[in-house]
């Protein structure tokens, strides 16, 4: 029995671990099964995913920031362009220890402590993933040595990009503008700044470089390369190139804008030159300006403030954002409405008798600049020595309405370069431009001062200019550029279209219409401004005596050499009302405070027998335009047309070219 016993136990233990046996190693087989069906799952069924997630845990993929289109000017120097910059960037969000990162780039870059607490402030301002610029401009050695101690800096990353320049510095700044780091503003404004943003983009913050971002702002590079499993990178596998931004050629000519530039050294102000034919822009300079340079990287807060608190206002393109009274350049204008409306003739003749018989209209006096008086004057004396008091009588003649009309057929109250710049349209003030803006009538005494460019009329330097330009060419409708056409018509070309508009009198463009066969586009172009040519002819001559002939208001600013010859028209526009008692006292300039001084106005076109160039000049606070501004335009027409002759031959070898 009890052996019988000792042997069933034995057969229950050997059944107990033959079960234990089956039981381990089924086990073992679910589990062999399970490694080799998780292994069949990662290197077949699974293979493009985890291979795509181990590339991007290897291979990183970075856009590089676009590289922005050049400015040239009209002979190809290039007046914007663009410099290899170095940088540093730091996502924070992919540092272990961000303050020991900071402590060990302070030691190496000897970063100050205000920039250090200003990247600090910064840091704390962005989102972790949002790239941290540490510095944005570093040198050739501080690149290197970032490069050298790069596998101590986790999450530091050197960065080589495109940074903008202006060779001439200030001589251009109103025209280009600037570029500076894109703001929120920008990215939300712009779709296509948003598409192609990176981390320290610049983009164009005023001028031309604002006005034709899309153009200039390029398309974005992609570098991809492989990295260790510090994030350090150990080999470039690929590079695709992006599009340069799109090179422009302005119409201006560096060495006249160098010379403008110059002349208004010391001085607010404005030149401009054009043109009268094609319209193209030779020169616009305003008036104290500043280096666009310093807005690169970020201007000095002193620095920035000094050139908000100028008061001579540098950071205001006068050339086409100034509103000034003309003062008497608008005579010319003034005496060409009154011709072809028929109001008067030109022998009207007018008793000037200066300040102690002044013009008195509803208990207001109306007084000539010149204290003894002209005496009788015809309107070609009125123009040649600016007598007020004439210019009272035609335009009280005349109605400040009729003037409106001339006045905008040749440019004034409107804007020149169209939506290029911040450009101020002005005001050429009408008896129902009264009752619309301010809600009260028209009276009489607005009309004569809007007669000698007073009153509420307000226009830039460059409408002036225009103005100019059209009376110049014979009294025709340019198209004024300053980015150049190279599909624009020639010089020949439009002069031909001129011509056939003088073809084609008042009479036959009327049967014309009333027929019901118009123009095409083409012959619309150029359409001439006038009535009758002679009034044109008339205005011109009257220009040229003042410039040229004894008593002409700018005649000590003459030249008698023909190929230099020009005429012009002189303006003062007074800035306050002038009292009695002042006008008694017969101050010269500077002893007049500063505000208190008149602008100094001089329009001119030249050369006289065969003119093609248009300026406006105005000095602001120059007391007098025949002492202070045409003496500029002395100086600067023998430059403008010796370079005429240069600029002729480039566009005739470029002709033979196409």
């Amino acid at each position: 029995m009890i052996g019988s016993s000792g042997e069933g136990s034995g057969i229950k233990k050997s059944n107990t671990i033959n079960r234990r046996m089956f039981i381990f190693a089924a086990a073992k087989a679910v589990v062999f099964c399970g490694i080799i069906g998780r292994l069949f799952s990662l290197q077949i069924s699974d293979n493009k995913k985890y291979l795509t997630l181990s590339d991007k845990n290897r291979l990183r993929e970075s856009r590089l920031p676009p590289v922005r289109g050049e400015f040239q000017d009209y002979f190809g120097n290039r007046i914007a362009k663009n410099l290899t910059v170095y940088q540093l960037h730091v996502v924070p969000e992919q540092v272990e220890d961000f303050k020991i990162l900071m402590v060990r780039l302070k030691d190496i870059l000897n970063l100050s402590n205000e920039h250090m607490k200003e990247l600090i402030k910064k840091k704390n301002n962005q989102k972790p993933w949002e790239t941290l610029i540490i510095s944005e401009n570093l040198t050739w050695d501080e690149f290197s040595k970032i490069n050298f101690y790069l596998h101590e800096l986790s999450g530091a990353r050197p960065v080589l990009t495109v940074g903008r320049n202006y060779p001439f510095k200030n001589i251009y700044t109103h025209v280009l503008g600037y570029v500076s780091e894109a703001s929120v503003k920008d990215i939300v404004g712009n779709e296509i700044i948003k598409q192609r943003n990176v981390p320290g983009l610049r983009v164009g913050k005023t001028g031309l470089e604002k006005a034709l971002e899309n153009e200039l702002i390029g398309t974005n590079g992609i570098q991809r390369f492989e990295v260790n499993a510090y994030g350090k990178r150990i080999n470039q596998i690929d590079f695709e190139e992006g599009e340069k931004g799109k090179r422009i050629q302005l119409t201006i000519d560096t060495e006249v804008q160098k010379l403008t530039h110059e002349l208004l050294d010391n001085k607010a102000g404005s030149i401009s030159v054009m043109d009268i034919y094609t319209g193209e822009i030779i020169a616009m300079n305003s008036s104290p300006s500043f280096d666009p340079n310093l807005f690169l990287y970020g201007i000095d807060k002193e620095k920035w403030k000094e050139i908000q608190n100028n008061p001579l206002k540098p950071l205001l393109n006068k050339s086409v954002s100034g509103l000034y009274s003309p003062g008497s350049t608008i005579k010319p204008i003034v005496a060409l409405s009154a011709l072809e409306n028929n109001i008067i003739s030109p022998d009207l003749k007018v008793n000037c008798k200066g300040h102690k018989h002044p013009l008195e209209l509803y208990g207001s006096k109306y007084h000539c600049w010149k204290k003894e008086g002209h005496g009788y004057m015809t309107l070609s004396n009125a123009i040649k020595q600016s007598c007020d008091t004439y210019f009272y009588e035609v335009a009280r003649l005349l109605g400040v309405d009729k003037l409106k009309e001339t006045a905008k057929k040749f440019g004034l109250g409107d804007k020149v370069l169209g939506d290029y710049f911040n450009e101020k349209k002005g005001v050429v003030p009408s008896t129902e431009w009264k009752k619309r803006a301010i809600g009260q009538n028209w009276y009489l005494g607005e009309t004569l001062i809007t007669g000698i460019g007073q009153g509420y009329i307000q226009t830039t330097p460059i409408q002036l200019c225009l103005m100019t330009a059209q009376l110049a060419n014979g009294g025709y409708k340019i198209y004024p550029k300053i980015v150049l056409d190279k599909n624009q018509d020639s010089l020949e070309e439009i002069k031909l279209k001129m011509k056939k508009k003088t073809e084609n009198n008042e009479d036959d463009r009327k049967s014309r219409f009333n027929s019901g066969i118009f123009f095409d586009d083409d012959s619309n172009k150029y359409t001439a401004l006038y009535r009758n040519k002679e009034n044109v002819n008339f205005v011109l001559n009257a220009m040229f005596r003042s410039t040229n002939e004894v008593y002409g208001t700018s005649f000590s600013s003459r030249i008698e050499d023909t190929k230099y010859q020009f005429a012009g028209k002189t303006g003062t526009a007074q800035v306050k009302r002038i009292t009695e008692a002042e006008r008694e006292l017969d101050l010269d300039t500077n002893q007049i405070p500063y505000k208190e001084r008149d602008h100094a106005w001089f329009i001119a076109f030249g050369p006289y027998k065969k003119p093609r160039y248009a300026i406006s000049i105005l000095v602001e606070h120059g007391g007098s335009g025949s002492k202070t501004a045409a003496p500029i335009a002395k100086k600067l027409f023998k430059l403008v047309i010796d370079r005429h002759e240069i600029r002729e031959k480039l566009k005739t070898n470029n002709s033979v070219k196409i």
